[in-house]
């Protein structure tokens, strides 16, 4: 008799889970609380699996063998909490996921950077010749690209949200890049919580594999794990088994073997954070140092997160739409090295601007354009550091108004420092909005 599996949430991942669960003729059903996507019904529908939206029934779901839980459904959610109670086999999407692959994984976490270090990470194995599957958080589910074949070498970007639910996940490869305040309404508004469940990245690794963190986060000060740990560092010269950054050079040292790089692709300090990551971990694999160079000189960045856009009448507008939190503003900010207008605003996820006050003080912001409806804590916190701060109801406006206040030479930089669902879907929304509007001036 075939097993039974319920799986919470029909988004990217719970409808990949769906599909690699039933390719293992398991019984699938799927359940989401909202509407389904039409793509994603399509999607269940072409693979005969059973699904219910709108609601969840509970009786059917307890009586399944095995629950997979999509990760943006909290652990505090009262059906979670049930499943709990009953003892049930609750399971992440990315632990249901690793019990059907042989590769060796690259796990990397952090509030910041985990796309762009993935993406330098997945490009630098591709271009050694190596068989590499980019998922996780970026394109399609860890789940759906495992259900049509099996890689030697799989990245994955994980959130704190997906390690909440692990039990055996083990990556070979774990990255640890920062942590700072973000999700803490997920985290009952400790950050305690949130650092605790992103340690989970390294919990079943063994002496066999490797732990690549951030030497200079103090979160990391009592890191505990059975992997090998390598330390890389901007702040400071680590010799064996590390890497740092002096000198304008980056320098990486594993089992003996020392390479430099010197030119990089991206700027700013946490890019070249984020590109010693992803040089370790290549080097772990054994790719040679030129393949390593070439790859980080010919990398470009994602979509959304500071992406030049275009020029109009000398400025340049930069779309970092992707900067949903505190934290990914302040690197945008560091990195610019010109006057500019800012856009910023949306949904505020309890913000802390202290940090952001800081670097801005430090650069030359002409006016700030507070996208949406509520910006009173925005205007507040930026009263005594920018001259100029304005409103903007939509994007279009927002756009205009930067324009008209910026010069030849300057910038106008979008990098909100909130969620978008205020006044758009999700962030990508945002920001082909911004795109749209400035290539219409």
């Amino acid at each position: 008799m075939n097993k039974s599996i319920s799986i919470l949430g029909a988004g990217e991942s719970g409808v990949g889970a769906a599909i690699l669960a039933k390719k293992h003729e398991f019984n699938v059903f799927v359940s989401d609380k909202h509407l389904i996507k039409e793509s994603y019904k399509k999607k269940l529908a072409q693979n005969n699996i059973d699904f219910e939206e709108g609601k969840h029934t509970v009786n059917k779901i307890l009586e399944s063998d095995l629950i997979v839980k999509s990760p943006g459904i909290p652990n505090e959610n009262e059906l979670i909490k049930k499943i709990v109670k009953n003892k049930k086999n609750l399971l992440s999407e990315i632990e249901f996921a690793h019990s059907y692959t042989k590769a060796k994984i690259i796990a990397i976490t952090g509030t910041n950077g985990k796309t762009t270090t993935s993406l330098i990470i997945y490009k630098i194995l591709k271009d050694a010749g190596l068989d590499v599957l980019l998922a996780g958080n970026i394109g399609n589910s860890f789940s759906y690209e495992i259900s049509k074949r099996d890689y030697d070498i799989i990245v994955l970007e994980v959130s704190s949200f997906q390690l909440d639910n692990i039990v055996k996940f083990s990556p070979h490869i774990s990255i640890l890049l920062n942590i700072t305040p973000d999700h803490l309404d997920r985290y009952n508004g400790d950050l305690k919580n949130y650092i605790k469940s992103k340690l989970r990245i390294t919990l079943n690794q063994t002496k066999n594999d490797f732990l690549i963190y951030n030497h200079d986060d103090i979160s990391f000060n009592d890191l505990k794990t059975h992997a090998k740990k390598i330390p890389i560092s901007t702040e400071k010269e680590i010799l064996v088994d590390g890497g740092y950054y002096k000198n304008n050079q980056i320098n990486i040292n594993l089992n003996n073997k020392a390479m430099t790089i010197e030119k990089l692709a991206l700027n700013g300090t946490h890019n070249i954070f984020n590109s010693m990551a992803a040089a370790m971990a290549a080097r772990v694999f054994e790719v040679s140092d030129e393949i390593i160079r070439k790859s980080l000189i010919d990398f470009e960045n994602i979509e959304h997160r500071l992406e030049y856009v275009i020029t109009v009448h000398g400025i340049d507008f930069i779309n970092d739409s992707k900067a949903t939190n505190v934290n990914a503003a302040w690197y945008a900010l560091e990195s610019m090295n010109k006057s500019f207008v800012w856009i910023l605003g949306g949904v505020d996820k309890g913000n802390d601007y202290t940090e952001l006050i800081k670097v801005a003080k430090e650069k030359k912001i002409k006016a700030i354009i507070c996208l949406g409806p509520n910006n009173k804590k925005i205007k507040a916190s930026f009263k005594n550091v920018v001259d100029l701060i304005e409103d903007a109801k939509d994007m279009s406006e927002a756009v205009k108004k930067s324009y008209n206040i910026a010069s030849s030479g300057d910038a106008v930089l979008l990098s909100p420092a909130c969620a978008s669902f205020d006044l758009f879907e999700n962030y990508e929304h945002r920001g082909s909005e911004f795109k749209k509007m400035v290539r219409s001036l």
